[in-house]
């Protein structure tokens, strides 16, 4: 999996650093800064929280091969 944010839509909520710490970190500029964008399938579900709860869903996981 890879994870991808729209900076765009984020607005540094932080739901997404609480789900999954180490994953993602809420910078200064008060947008998430993804920190492992293809995490091992092991965090897959604190990633999958963090996309689930994301007020204004801005991100998501693409599945690789």
């Amino acid at each position: 999996m890879r994870i991808s944010v729209d900076l765009d839509l984020c607005q540094g909520h932080g739901v997404c650093e609480s789900e999954a710490p180490g994953v993602f970190e809420l910078g200064r500029n008060t947008t998430v800064t993804i920190l492992d964008d293809r995490p091992g399938e092991s965090r897959r579900p604190e990633v999958e929280a963090a996309i689930r709860f994301c007020p204004t869903s801005a991100l998501q996981i693409t599945e690789e091969e």
